[in-house]
């Protein structure tokens, strides 16, 4: 059966349910600037270029997905801000690795506005994504997928 755009969420697929909350042109955008920091709506508003609707909108999905927190900063009047929780927290590891292949394989003259660095030494990060049961990196050619169909 086919999948509908709209239907995502309830699907068996992961990968369609992570798109369900991620897949869009701005959502993944907006995240990555509130997990490095950048957490209030017009701070977020300037660095994308987004408008301030469709941002309100990508900002209430996150928050209803579980993966952004509203929190007042200010009482007069009455500002938000916008805080990752564990679940964004969790989503830091596919977001470098993502970086990593898109360095790699989509290539660019321009300079990334960042680096991700280890927070102790200070060196560039190189990740890599491995099986928690063997120890071994997951490739192309160390895995199989089975279809429960």
């Amino acid at each position: 059966m086919a999948m509908k755009w709209n239907e995502l969420s309830d699907e068996a697929c992961p990968v369609a349910r992570a798109m369900s909350v991620v897949g869009d042109r701005w959502t993944l955008l907006i995240l990555r600037d509130c997990l490095f920091g950048i957490r209030k709506f017009d701070d977020i508003q300037r660095r994308l270029g987004i408008t301030r609707h469709v941002l309100a909108e990508r900002l209430k999905k996150l928050e209803t997905a579980g993966l952004l927190e509203r929190r007042p900063y200010q009482e007069r009047p009455v500002r938000h801000e916008y805080v990752p929780t564990r679940a964004a927290k969790d989503f830091i590891p596919v977001m470098q690795t993502m970086i990593a292949w898109a360095d790699a394989h989509l290539t660019t003259d321009k300079a990334p506005p960042y680096r991700i660095l280890n927070r102790e030494t200070r060196d560039p990060i190189a990740p890599k994504v491995i099986d928690a049961n063997t120890g071994t990196e997951i490739t192309s050619s160390s895995i199989w997928v089975e279809s429960n169909d």
